[in-house]
């Protein structure tokens, strides 16, 4: 089950303008209520003590913590789930993790999007929705029409990533997605918290 309000921040400490444990608590104070950590190229056991000190942060707001990368360090961390890439094998991470882990992965096309497994997948993340500075160039925008599309054809809830702010999402929404995921709205904003505010605002209720 997707926490509420069902909206991811995944980090990027290469585009945080502060310090990446002061922007996710500033996030947090925002109404964030699930962190992915994604800092592949941090060693194993560095990965592991950063979303060690985000769950400290995330207690006090019972929020999630989870792990862009592996089954097998997400356990090692001891958070809440993962978020595996796409083509990797969803129902070994969920058989290593237990049916209470969140379980995630990315998608990019229709067939991806129908052979998500509801039995394994909590959730699937496809993107870009829209143009996004934190990747640009990378792949046509969806647009409504086409996270429509995706939607219609996944068992599994859908969650818009890329070009997601607060004049994005109701779009996102109103194509029929579960959620949304930000990383560098967020993490390139002065202010993180007024910024994932503005976002909580913008999805609703």
């Amino acid at each position: 089950m997707l926490p509420s309000p069902p909206l991811l921040l995944i980090t990027d400490r290469s585009q945080a303008k502060g310090e990446l444990l002061a922007v996710a608590g500033a996030a947090l104070a925002g109404g964030v209520r699930w962190i992915s950590v994604r800092e592949k190229d941090l060693p194993d056991e560095e990965q592991a003590a950063l979303a060690a000190g985000i769950r400290v942060l995330a207690a006090p707001f019972d929020a999630l913590v989870t792990l862009h990368g592996s089954a097998d360090l997400a356990a090692h961390a001891a958070v809440d789930g993962v978020h595996l890439p796409a083509g990797a094998d969803a129902a070994a991470a969920r058989a290593r993790l237990g049916k209470a882990a969140l379980v995630g992965q990315s998608i990019h096309s229709v067939e991806e999007a129908t052979a998500a497994d509801p039995a394994v997948l909590d959730y699937v993340v496809a993107g870009p929705a829209f143009e996004t500075a934190s990747k640009p160039g990378y792949g046509p925008a969806l647009e409504e029409a086409g996270l429509a599309r995706l939607v219609s054809a996944c068992r599994v809830p859908l969650l818009a990533l890329g070009g997601i702010d607060a004049s994005t999402l109701p779009r996102c929404k109103a194509a029929g997605v579960a959620g949304g995921a930000v990383m560098g709205g967020v993490m390139r904003a002065a202010d993180p918290e007024a910024e994932m505010r503005g976002l909580v605002e913008a999805w609703g209720v």
